[in-house]
């Protein structure tokens, strides 16, 4: 039996799914669109095998956005492979029932079987809401059962009617469909019908909880609330090395030791020096990473889960209204932190082409996730790790402003999009639902987390392996002439195109070996880091593989580094990136408008630190 999820946003539908499927979920596409699609499988108590995917949250069926046109679609069998659903869940948060209680109503014209989901039972019951199910069930004509997602055996009623629907085959009789888009009058008489019935069925306390209100206070205030703000993501890029380093430097004690176990094991030759340092040395270079990206993927994972997200959402909305941004383009330009791709395709939650394709071009801006491995070498190798005023961590200080920097350039960047090409656009009013502040669940949060180092890891298998084999062969051959004095790598044909770009790059303080670096980068930013640790192990050997920090600090100046940093705010140096921007935008324009831009932005950053900070004596 094939089951589909559709609710609000916030209505907690993905507690739900994970809480029903656990880890037997898979994520994909829909085909010839980026919308993400999960989809899961359970079991329910009488052995009933259930295959359920999890739709994108929508308000309603009229399909202003891509989210929203593709959970209609699938709910009326008009997705290309997508098998009908045999049973419509209709997830709603019970302490607002508003919204969803008129998303039903226009379920039921699609005529697919449905069920009414109330969620969050529990904490509506705790604030003195008080739902009358069966009267409820009756005025809506369809089944109606609670659910505490978050909770063991919260979900026992749901699996219990599951049974009974397949028992039955047709518990819910399928009605003809009478779906039309709605016109606003047919909305504001379909909203009127919804409030009747919640006026009818449902009693709200007359002392309102005040935990939420109290809290929003504090955090959606003008002044104070910004300062909540910046203290948190001041936190996470702190905890990025404070946290993760422990982790760090066992996985890098294990690679090196495993480096040292091909070392001892093989003969001098290419197959040693290809493993250990093409494939140990720069895989594992970018591997080493991923505790620092894990607590990343962490934090916004907690803060969505907690309710922050959509308050953060109204605390940008001005600021970034000033820069030309819609509000809702916060919240993917805050998770384009983790990865600007999973970021540009959240894009699809905003309304209007001009604001979704707007905060598209800025999102690579963001400082994702691939950035991190190439700012930490950096930033450990030519910032000192010490503590400013007893408590600050001055590399995580350094980290802090990098992420800021990018921040500021994003809204500089829409500032002059709306200027230049969107004088005469002015974003619409900012509307967004909040929702009350909930504990994050552990088993929500960790498959979140394991998923996405998954993806990673996945991303470090593939692209980087590949990549680190293509630069491990240019660095090796041509095998260096009979008496031949200097390194190996001078002979290469690496060094030949390293050599061929070094004028180019010789203004802004890059050498033939950052050049060659830069080129496997586009493939993904982090293969940077892994092609500088091949190129120099091959140049200087074990030790400069083990010690790459090290070696850099030997061989650039400061003035060098930073303008390496400065590069990597603003480059494209991801291919994947840029794909999606073509398949999100319909057009190879605005991909090209994307690399063009960045690629000068980046240049001229670069020109500007480099010749600063070698003025000022870092030369």
């Amino acid at each position: 039996m094939h089951l589909a999820l559709v609710g609000t946003p916030n209505s907690g539908k993905t507690s739900l799914f994970n809480a029903l499927t656990g880890s037997r979920q898979k994520v994909a596409n829909y085909p010839g669109v980026t919308v993400e699609r999960k989809e899961g499988s359970f079991v329910t108590p009488l052995g009933r095998q259930i295959s359920l995917v999890d739709l994108p949250g929508t308000y309603s069926l009229r399909g202003r956005s891509p989210d929203e046109e593709i959970t209609r679609d699938v709910v009326l069998g008009r997705t290309p492979g997508e098998a009908l659903p045999d049973l419509v869940l209709c997830v709603a948060d019970s302490t607002n029932l508003r919204l969803t209680i008129r998303l039903v109503l226009e379920l039921k014209r699609t005529g697919r079987p449905l069920m009414l989901v109330l969620n969050m039972f529990d904490i509506a019951t705790r604030r003195g809401v008080t739902v009358d199910v069966a009267r409820l069930s009756e005025a809506l004509g369809v089944p109606v059962v609670t659910s505490i997602a978050v909770r063991k055996g919260g979900t026992a009623e749901l699996l219990r009617r599951t049974d009974q629907i397949i028992a039955t085959q047709a518990p819910v009789s399928v009605q003809p469909n009478l779906w039309q888009p709605l016109t606003v009058a047919q909305l504001r008489a379909t909203q009127r019908e919804a409030d009747r019935i919640i006026a009818a069925t449902i009693s709200l306390p007359t002392r309102p909880d005040t935990w939420t209100a109290r809290i929003d206070a504090w955090v959606l205030h003008p002044v104070a609330g910004l300062a909540i703000l910046a203290l948190i993501l001041f936190v996470m890029f702190q905890a990025v090395f404070a946290w993760a380093q422990p982790l760090m430097d066992l996985l890098s004690d294990a690679f090196t030791a495993l480096g040292q176990g091909v070392h001892d094991t093989l003969p001098a030759g290419l197959l040693q020096s290809f493993l250990q340092n093409g494939v140990i040395s720069g895989v594992g270079s970018v591997i080493v990473f991923l505790p620092q990206i894990i607590i990343i993927f962490l934090f916004i994972l907690l803060l969505e889960d907690f309710g922050y997200m959509a308050r953060a959402a109204f605390l940008m909305d001005r600021i970034m209204g000033g820069a030309g941004l819609h509000g809702r383009a916060f919240i993917p330009l805050l998770s384009s932190f983790a990865c600007a791709i999973p970021g540009i395709m959240a894009t699809r939650v905003i309304d209007n082409r001009r604001d979704r394709l707007t905060t598209i071009l800025i999102a690579p801006l963001m400082t994702c996730s691939a950035r991190i491995p190439v700012y930490t070498l950096i930033i450990s190798a030519f910032i000192p790790a010490k503590q400013i005023w007893g408590w600050i961590n001055l590399q995580g200080l350094v980290m802090f402003g990098l992420y800021t920097v990018g921040i500021t350039s994003a809204l500089g960047v829409s500032f002059l999009i709306k200027f230049f090409m969107l004088r005469d656009y002015a974003p619409a009013p900012f509307m967004l639902e909040l929702p009350d502040y909930k504990m994050p669940r552990a088993g929500s949060v960790l498959i979140g987390i394991y998923t996405r180092a998954k993806m990673f890891l996945h991303r470090a298998g593939t692209t980087i392996f590949s990549m680190m084999v293509l630069i491990w062969f240019l660095a090796s051959f041509p095998l260096p002439p009979a008496g031949a004095q200097d390194p190996a790598i001078n002979y290469s044909f690496a060094a030949m195109i390293g050599k061929a770009l070094e004028p180019l790059l010789m203004p802004i303080g890059f050498n033939w070996q950052i050049a060659v670096a830069l080129i496997p980068g586009m493939a993904a930013r982090e293969v940077a880091v892994a092609a500088l640790g091949t190129v120099y192990a091959i140049e200087g050997g074990k030790e400069a593989a083990d010690q790459i920090g090290q070696v850099l600090a030997t061989k650039w100046s400061l003035a060098t580094a930073l303008s390496l940093l400065a590069w990597y705010i603003f480059a494209p140096q991801c291919a994947s990136t840029l794909a999606v921007i073509r398949r999100e935008t319909g057009s190879w324009k605005w991909m090209a408008i994307t690399f063009a831009y960045m690629l000068a932005l980046a240049y001229i950053a670069s020109l500007a630190t480099y010749n600063i900070a070698y003025a000022l004596g870092a030369g």
